[in-house]
């Protein structure tokens, strides 16, 4: 049960910091929107199936969820010892 606690007290934690520190740049977000809407805007004009416009995105989600699981083993076979 204190592992419970302190995953959900560490969860607490994390979240206020970046809330923080998103707090501590207030122009970083309304920035961020604009380079993406910036970048939208231009991929617009380029055809996805074809020419130089077409990245490729590889997203790991199988070794994300593996890394998800180690870590979670991890963190309860540490908090068990100590």
């Amino acid at each position: 049960m204190e592992w419970l606690v302190f995953s959900l007290v560490a969860s607490l934690v994390l979240t206020v910091l970046v809330n923080v520190a998103i707090r501590l740049w207030p122009g970083a977000a309304s920035l961020g929107i604009e380079r993406l809407t910036d970048w939208a805007e231009r991929q617009e004009g380029t055809d996805a199936g074809s020419g130089p416009g077409r990245v490729r995105v590889i997203f790991p989600w199988k070794a994300m969820l593996v890394a998800s699981i180690v870590l979670t083993v991890g963190l309860n076979v540490v908090l068990r010892l100590l």
